[in-house]
């Protein structure tokens, strides 16, 4: 691992992060908890921003009365699953004791004495999980569309690709000389260059390019390419891993909501999870020769699901990105259903099925034909389990 020589920039962030790291030991006394977070999945550009916004907040509002902290939304204990997040944050030096993890820190707490204003990054929606504190919430930062927080004066709607492309950009206004330090641009470029497919893809701005270009140093001896296919080869580096353990590296659950666990409520609105591997649907399904499918389907019984969506993102033989997914439904009725939702959302994501011998109706392969991020299938399937009532 390059590990950077420290800079002054880096030392400065790391300051902040032990500071805010105090205060919450404290209990923050006599502040609001001003909570900056994430989506629950917790990939490098999530946790790069949640980092980046909360300090640039620190810098910028300089108020007595905030205690501004990141709260990286996954469990301490799962880092060792991220390995391209640990290596990204130890070769930038970021103190990863300082940092604080949603299982550190009780949200709900502060928010029952009326003292947490949350900060929403990088998501139209707060996470199922934390769904009650919804109201807490001051801000909705770079979001895709309108949300349905009403009372939410300060909204920022996505123009980038990158949070991390906005984030940077306002440190440039108000203190350029900070992303000369190789660790905090770094943190930064990584963002960028993984939240766009190292700027290839289709809805790359010339924002997030000249912004990746400013930030060039962070690069080091790698350069772009290097420092992007080292975060992606250490993200999905699979092959000591079972398939459960494949399947929940990077794996996202939406629930229902107030349901009650009957047959027929499963029926009307099923447990939807996500997972993202960095290998294609037939690799996975080799991977484990003739258990693979009866272990994807014991890893969907074990989570309640009705639906699982494995979304696959690699590089073929010619260098060219593509984009596979796997469903696989409790029942074939629940496969019609969704196959119906997504063909009439054609436009967004266009799929192409793929023949795989040996899967059930209730297991099928589509390659998607066309550049789309997995923010875009998260999207959708948040937007089928609204709508499922709607399709019985």
């Amino acid at each position: 691992m390059e590990v950077i020589e420290s800079c002054e920039s880096v030392y400065k962030l790391n300051k902040y992060l032990k500071a805010r790291r105090d205060d919450v030991n404290a209990g923050v006394p006599g502040k609001f908890l001003h909570a900056v977070m994430g989506p629950d999945i917790s990939d490098v550009g999530s946790v790069a921003s949640t980092i980046m916004y909360a300090f640039y907040l620190d810098e910028t509002l300089k108020s007595n009365q905030l205690c501004t902290v990141p709260v990286i939304n996954m469990k301490r204990a799962k880092l060792d699953s991220h390995a391209g997040l640990q290596w990204l944050l130890r070769s930038c030096n970021i103190d990863l004791s300082s940092l604080i993890f949603i299982d550190e820190i009780d949200l709900s707490y502060y928010d029952l004495f009326g003292s947490l204003k949350l900060v929403l990054l990088n998501c139209d929606k707060i996470p199922s999980e934390q769904e009650a504190l919804k109201e807490a919430i001051v801000e909705v930062f770079h979001c895709t569309k309108s949300h349905s927080y009403s009372w939410v004066d300060s909204t920022t709607v996505r123009q980038d690709v990158s949070c991390c492309t906005v984030i940077a950009e306002k440190f440039a206004m108000i203190s350029p000389e900070i992303l000369a330090g190789q660790g905090f641009s770094r943190l930064l470029l990584a963002g960028i260059l993984v939240d766009t497919g190292n700027l290839s893809n289709s809805e790359c701005t010339s924002k997030d390019k000249y912004m990746a270009t400013l930030l060039i140093n962070g690069a080091g001896r790698y350069g772009c390419n290097g420092l992007y296919h080292i975060l992606k080869y250490k993200t999905h580096d699979s092959s000591d891993l079972n398939m459960e353990e494949i399947l929940r590296k990077e794996f996202k659950k939406w629930t229902r909501s107030g349901k009650s666990n009957t047959v027929s409520s499963r029926m009307l609105t099923p447990n939807i999870g996500m997972s993202s591997i960095g290998m294609s649907i037939a690799q996975l399904l080799l991977s484990h020769d003739s258990t693979s499918v009866p272990e994807i389907i014991h890893f969907q019984k074990l989570e309640k699901l009705g639906l699982l969506v494995v979304v696959s993102g690699y590089y073929d033989s010619q260098k060219k990105f593509k984009r596979e997914i796997l469903v696989s439904a409790e029942s074939s009725e629940l496969m019609k259903n969704l196959l119906r939702f997504l063909n009439a959302s054609a436009a967004q994501l266009p799929l192409k099925a793929v023949h795989q011998s040996g899967l059930k109706d209730e297991m099928r392969v589509f390659e998607i034909d066309k550049v789309t991020s997995r923010k875009t299938i998260e999207q959708l399937l948040e937007e089928f389990l609204s709508a499922s009532n709607g399709y019985y």
